[in-house]
């Protein structure tokens, strides 16, 4: 079933590559199928931020601030002609459990949200050849670096959910 949003862009235009950005620069913040990036993050309290549940090898911290650093170098592989790779796993993830300051957190949830914001509008940008190579990358397009971020986020979003619930931190009626 579509949605409003899809039902007028489909009446504004019969161009397949508009309805193509519409629907990446949605399923950047996608919340349809199941619980987002927003929701899962929403009310954790700050005394389970930087707890391991048993048997898992990360905390809520280190998920948020992965997908952080994460989608970060992906927005930065699409934008900078100088982009240098970053090596993994240790750019990637944060070795401490815990978030370093009082604030890491909240700041960390602010820059994903910009940088999905900025993401969405890099698919919304028709000036972006979506089946077009990244030029500085080797052979990447812009269309498979933000499928790979929608895929990641939401894998590891599921993630979270999932800590969340061994800490019995998750309402899912709320």
């Amino acid at each position: 079933m579509r949605t409003s949003d899809e039902k007028r862009a489909m009446r504004k235009t019969a161009n397949p590559a508009a309805l193509l950005r519409a629907q990446l620069s949605k399923a950047l913040a996608w919340h349809d199928a199941h619980v987002d990036f927003d929701r899962a993050v929403a009310d954790l309290p700050r005394e389970l931020r930087g707890r391991r549940p048993a048997g898992i090898p990360y905390s809520p911290w280190q998920l948020v601030e992965h997908l952080r650093r994460t989608q970060r170098d992906i927005l930065d592989f699409c934008r900078d002609p100088n982009y240098v790779e970053r090596s993994w796993p240790d750019d990637y993830w944060p070795s401490a459990e815990d978030p370093p300051s009082e604030n890491a957190w909240d700041e960390s949830v602010a820059a994903f949200r910009r940088d999905r914001k900025a993401l969405q509008r890099l698919a919304s940008n028709p000036d972006v050849d979506l089946f077009g190579a990244v030029p500085h990358g080797s052979g990447q397009t812009y269309l498979r670096e933000l499928l790979l971020v929608i895929d990641h986020t939401s894998y590891h979003v599921g993630e979270l959910v999932a800590v969340r619930r061994l800490l019995n931190a998750w309402n899912p009626g709320s």
